[in-house]
């Protein structure tokens, strides 16, 4: 039996696709299952599991997946069905748009967003050192 965790990123898949820092992919992607982007992606995005986008990272395009966690800069539209957790160091340059939605102080997000579920966008105190 498995144990289980709180944060998103401690559920990434050991199988997850990742873009390297240093890396850039350009064009469209799809991806089945966890996507971690830690370079650059210029193009739109499916993920149907969680993406994350490391500090350091940075995407253009429109992105849509189940679950995101960012601590990158985005520059487009975000379109989560499940949770999104916006890290402090985040930037964000587009509409954002997810059934749960956490904002860490210090998180920078210039367009509008918008809750699809019952429950308000949560501000919080990043405490992490991680990032």
């Amino acid at each position: 039996m498995s144990v289980p965790r709180r944060r998103h990123a401690d559920r990434v898949s050991a199988s997850a696709t990742f873009i390297g820092a240093g890396s850039t992919f350009t064009g469209n992607i799809v991806c089945e299952g966890d996507l971690v982007v830690a370079g650059r992606v210029n193009g739109d995005g499916e993920i149907r599991g969680t993406l994350t986008l490391s500090e350091g990272g940075t995407w253009e395009g429109k992105i849509q997946a189940a679950n995101a966690i960012v601590a990158g800069e985005v520059n487009g539209t975000l379109a989560i069905s499940e949770k999104l957790e916006i890290r402090r160091s985040a930037r964000i340059r587009g509409a954002v748009t997810a059934r749960m939605i956490a904002v860490a102080q210090g998180a920078l997000i210039d367009g509008e967003m918008s809750v699809t579920g019952d429950t308000p966008v949560l501000s919080y105190e990043e405490k992490r050192k991680d990032g």
